[in-house]
Formats: structure tokens, C-alpha cells, sequence
């Protein structure tokens, strides 16, 4: 069964509008989720707000958002004074200016969503977009208010459809030259390389989804079923192999590389 869309609006560039819709493309349903329980009564287990300094219940009307301006004195917003703020774009994806498809980061991106059109009449008009953005390698940039929040967008043209990226804003990445700048630009032997590349070709297959299979969740289902059952006894975890101690010197580096690559070539042989 197809998802139903988290988002409907209308699609604009210039004077061409139509209506389109908005799913996640990720899901974490079937992540595995845990509850906090009571374990004398086996009840759940509710949280609440409570005063800070006195202790006490605070109601859901009582609730505001609180800017700290210094140590314990706060600006305070209501909810709709946070919502005047940026809602042009809370039903209208307005493409504004486009950048060429490679000219960002992936550090960027946040998170996709697929962009379809909402109707047969809306289906025209977004394939042309689609299509215009394709023929010309270009994405389009634009705005969009998500979970009351205004965020920037991206859209990317991907088969029959568009994914539509939330981007990260500017003071949310960091420089990679504050991190990688005190890095030695240290000069590594040419064979090492070649051998690395020996190593990497073997080792080179077709992209599938079970390399990103999650073990933990599998485990827990395990155990889960296991519960169910009433089985007091759960395999006993496997013991993780210690791992070897890194190379120091370029020998021992180059003689590690030709047995993983002997090795390689024994699997596949």
C-alpha cells in the first residue's frame, strides 16, 4: 500500500502552478521502539513538564517558548507569533533560482521527500518542470515551511518524479578546513596505491541494500520473538575478534595488502 502524503501544495515557477503532493522518502516504522515501563505494575510510564524551580505539573495552556537572553531571565513567544514568521511558503514551493546539479555538497542535504503531482491536470505542468531541469543539469532552489518551520529546499529531477531535499542552513556545516586543516599533507608511495586499487577492484560489487542491513534491529526481533515464546535462554552473544594491531611501517602496510589481496583472489577464484 502506498504511504499517504505528509504534505499538499502547489508547485510554481514564473507563471506555470500545479498542485503536487509530498512523502518521506525513508521510513522508521519498522524500527524496532521501546517504551518505559513501570516494572512493579507493567504499566507505561508518562512524562511530564514540571516547574523547574518549584516542582510542580505544568499545564499544556502554560506552555511557551522561551529565548534565554542571560542566565535565567527568557524572552517568551506565543505560537502564533512563531508562525507569522516565514508562512508565505507554508503551501507553495515557489522555485525561485536554480544551480547547477553538482554544484552542492552532500553535507547540504537533510532530508528527501518525493515530489509528485497531485492530479491528472497538475501532471503536465510538473513534467515539464521535471524535464526542463534535466535537459539543463540544473536543481532548483526554494522555500518550504515543514513541521512549522521554514526551511530552504532542493529539487532534483529523478525518473518520473522529483525528490525534494530539505537543505541545511549556512550556520548548521561546518568548514572541513577547521577539521582537516591541522591534518600533515603527508605523500604516500605510488605501489602502496596501486595495491590499494588492486585491493578496492576486488573488493567491488553492485550496490545492494542488504550492505545497510541493520544487525541490531534483526538481533532485537530475535529476542523479541524469543520473549514471546517464553523462552528464558537467548543465544549467547558472539564474542567480537579482536582486531589486529595497525601497521607501523611501510612493509608490514605492504605485505598486508598483497595477502588481503591474495585472499580476495582466492574467494572469487
Amino acid at each position: 500500500m502506498a504511504p499517504r502524503p505528509y504534505w499538499k501544495g502547489y508547485l510554481k515557477l514564473s507563471l506555470v502552478t500545479c498542485a503536487v503532493s509530498l512523502t518521506p522518502a525513508t521510513s522508521d516504522r519498522e524500527k524496532i521502539r521501546f517504551h518505559t515501563i513501570n516494572r512493579e505494575t507493567g504499566n507505561r510510564v508518562r512524562s511530564r513538564y514540571v516547574d523547574a524551580e518549584t516542582g510542580k505539573p505544568v499545564s499544556d495552556e502554560d506552555e511557551v517558548r522561551g529565548y534565554e537572553t542571560e542566565e535565567g531571565k527568557y524572552i517568551t513567544f506565543e505560537d502564533e507569533e512563531l508562525e507569522a514568521v516565514g508562512l508565505e511558503s507554508t503551501r507553495t514551493i515557489d522555485i525561485d533560482e536554480f544551480v547547477p546539479a553538482d554544484s552542492i555538497d552532500w553535507v547540504w542535504f537533510d532530508k528527501p521527500y518525493y515530489l509528485m503531482p497531485d492530479d491528472e491536470v497538475a501532471q503536465e505542468a510538473f513534467a515539464v518542470i521535471r524535464e526542463a531541469m534535466a535537459a539543463t543539469n540544473t536543481v532548483g532552489i526554494s522555500r518550504l515551511v515543514l513541521s512549522r518551520r521554514e526551511r530552504a529546499v532542493l529539487l532534483q529531477p529523478r525518473g518520473k518524479g522529483i525528490v525534494l531535499w530539505t537543505l541545511r542552513y549556512g550556520d548548521e556545516v561546518r568548514d572541513p578546513k577547521d577539521v582537516f586543516g591541522s591534518l600533515e599533507d603527508k605523500k604516500v608511495e605510488s605501489r602502496l596505491v596501486s595495491l590499494i586499487e588492486t585491493l578496492i577492484e576486488d573488493l567491488t560489487q553492485p550496490w545492494n541494500p542488504d550492505m545497510v542491513r541493520d544487525p541490531v534491529q534483526d538481533r532485537l526481533k530475535e529476542i523479541i520473538e524469543s520473549k514471546q515464546k517464553k523462552r528464558k535462554k537467548t543465544a549467547p552473544r558472539k564474542k567480537k575478534e579482536e582486531e589486529p594491531e595497525p601497521a607501523n611501517n611501510v612493509v608490514s602496510i605492504m605485505d598486508a595488502l598483497k595477502r588481503s589481496i591474495a585472499e580476495e583472489k582466492k574467494r572469487s577464484g
